[in-house]
């Protein structure tokens, strides 16, 4: 999903028969995204630099190396811009369809998302 950072409305869907990584999702929808537009994605699509210059992901530490404190403190910061995004994903799983497993005719389930997402906007914009 591609979401607007200041109103919370959902510009984009893509979709993919049976499991299918996020990133890997991303990779194969060719969705072209400007590049004045900052990019915030959480740690499993490391990799997206390659693909957006201005995208931005939280560190990851490992064992071996853990995070500095300010590098702590950036991914704070991170995570305070994408809660509107955070948001907008718990507000689609309310729908039960998309937070369990989908058992209806699988080429139905774009639409069906698609419906959801724009009352989803439509509710955001009547607030």
């Amino acid at each position: 999903m591609v979401i607007d950072q200041q109103t919370g409305k959902i510009f984009c869907t893509a979709f993919a028969n049976g499991r299918q990584h996020d990133f890997a999702l991303f990779q194969q929808s060719n969705l072209e995204i400007a590049e004045g537009v900052k990019l915030l994605a959480d740690s499993g699509y490391q990799g997206i630099h390659r693909l957006h210059s201005n995208a931005v992901i939280p560190k990851k530490s490992s064992k071996h190396k853990p995070l500095s404190a300010e590098e702590k403190q950036e991914n704070r910061a991170l995570s305070k811009l994408r809660i509107k995004v955070e948001n907008v994903i718990a507000t689609i799983k309310r729908f039960k369809v998309f937070s369990t497993r989908y058992r209806n005719r699988r080429r139905r389930f774009g639409l069906r998302f698609n419906l959801f997402a724009a009352i989803c906007n439509f509710e955001l914009s009547l607030s």
